[in-house]
């Protein structure tokens, strides 16, 4: 009750809540993280009110857990461990503020509350779009997916870990306030707008990335309170296609040479139930598509903006065909009743209920690192090896497969999917994730964002 009382006075008694039901949905997420309840939740909703509650953390030495996204989460890093008994939510998924959209720079300053359900529409009516990643829910935080560093579909707008951030505004532990990039200063943010300026520059102060101190950490540095976000005008022409293979390899080599030629926008292997699962709700009719869909399945747009789109359509569209043929591969609109079209409008925008991820089985675990293109297709045969061993449904499994950093690697994601009432099957998918982590790391695969028990080999 203290603690509700202190942050009453500070936040106002609204915006501290501490019922059971409140608690215990803050308690657990879709992962095998330990439950855990929290004293009570915080809900700031300026940095101000952030920056009270990280003092008053200090002072009476509480754990903070942040939170920006809604139901349902995954991961459990928004669930207190037992080394945070004791902690407060600071939940800042009010914070929802989109502060600046500057078309000229191709910026967008956003707080951190701001989903993508909310950003994409606003944007839109500025002729602009976000960067967007792989369907995510409506509901997650734009910045928090890009502080964790989620992977975006269009790898030629991505230069380093830190895209699509710029500069971002945090609280440190200590309760300090600071400003990363070229949003530093000189001046106040209006001052530095008034004379034309933009915070476009990531690096800085000095010659110190600061921001990547916080990508990725988890909420354990400070809280983000917003972010200027690179973004991209919406094109004027723009066509979709699926290239099709019975293996893994030749799509790797396509798009090696795709990205080397500096061609198309969205670029990514999925293979048949992922894609599956994004273009259908119902259970049975994914199932009955995944059958019907080659094993693997690249997903490669073109479009055009600006000055001659659709010249530069027509010459990247002759260019792309004929690099397939090189690999017996060929652009097509439609593969096993599968649409490039209808693909086309779910990446460009929020997954729609259900979250795509929980339609086949229910739940859905994530097993998630970085390597190189060349090595996706070992992992690949090694997870399924691996799933063998610990009797996990392989066909229930679905990957995602993202060049990122002009495809000099790659995210690649294992979907483990399962019915959440199967205790026996949900214990074999943690081990698989344990256990089976630990086997892909030792092959390389680097956890770049170590949730769980990755943390013990990242």
């Amino acid at each position: 009750m203290a603690a509700k009382t202190d942050l009453a006075k500070l936040i106002g008694k609204e915006n501290v809540l501490d019922g059971n039901d409140v608690l215990e949905s803050y308690s657990k997420d879709m992962s095998f993280a330990r439950p855990m309840r929290s004293r009570c939740v915080a809900k700031p909703r300026t940095m101000e009110e952030v920056q009270k509650v990280v003092k008053w953390a200090n002072e009476t030495n509480t754990p903070l857990v942040p939170v920006s996204s809604g139901l349902p989460r995954f991961h459990g890093d928004t669930v207190p461990s037992v080394a945070a008994a004791g902690a407060v939510i600071v939940d800042v998924s009010g914070m929802k503020k989109i502060m600046r959209v500057d078309r000229r720079n191709r910026v967008c300053m956003v707080e951190t509350g701001v989903t993508f359900g909310e950003l994409i529409p606003a944007l839109k009516n500025e002729g602009m779009a976000p960067l967007i990643t792989f369907v995510p829910r409506s509901n997650k935080s734009v910045v928090t997916s890009f502080m964790e560093r989620e992977p975006f579909t269009i790898p030629r707008y991505h230069w380093e870990a830190q895209d699509p951030v710029y500069c971002v505004e945090v609280i440190y532990g200590n309760g300090d306030m600071f400003r990363t990039g070229s949003a530093f200063g000189p001046g106040t943010l209006d001052e530095q707008w008034a004379a034309g300026r933009a915070q476009v520059r990531g690096m800085g102060p000095s010659q110190v990335d600061f921001t990547r101190l916080l990508q990725a950490a988890q909420g354990t540095m400070g809280i983000v309170t917003w972010a200027s976000i690179k973004c991209r005008p919406i094109p004027t022409i723009k066509e979709t296609y699926l290239v099709a293979s019975d293996k893994l390899e030749p799509l790797i080599d396509f798009a090696y040479k795709i990205q080397y030629k500096k061609l198309g926008e969205e670029l990514f292997i999925v293979n048949n139930l992922t894609l599956a699962a994004i273009l259908n709700k119902d259970s049975n009719k994914i199932a009955e598509m995944a059958a019907a869909l080659p094993p693997w399945v690249m997903v490669y747009s073109i479009d055009g903006a600006g000055l001659m789109p659709q010249e530069k359509v027509d010459y990247q569209r002759e260019d792309s065909k004929e690099l397939a043929q090189t690999f017996g591969l060929t652009l097509k609109k439609t593969v096993g009743g599968a649409r490039a079209d209808d693909v086309e409008k779910i990446i460009s925008q929020p997954s729609e209920e259900p979250y795509w991820k929980l339609r086949y089985r229910g739940n859905c675990h994530d097993v998630l690192f970085l390597t190189t293109m060349d090595k996706a297709s070992g992992f690949v045969k090694k997870m399924h090896e691996l799933a063998g061993d610990y009797n996990y449904p392989a066909g229930d499994m679905g990957v995602y497969i993202q060049p990122t950093a002009q495809g000099t690697n790659c995210h690649v994601e294992f979907n483990l999917m399962f019915d959440p009432n199967n205790t026996d099957l949900a214990e074999k998918v943690s081990r698989l994730d344990s256990k089976g982590g630990e086997a892909l790391a030792q092959m390389g695969a680097f956890f770049s964002r170590p949730y769980g028990p990755w943390s013990k080999f990242a």
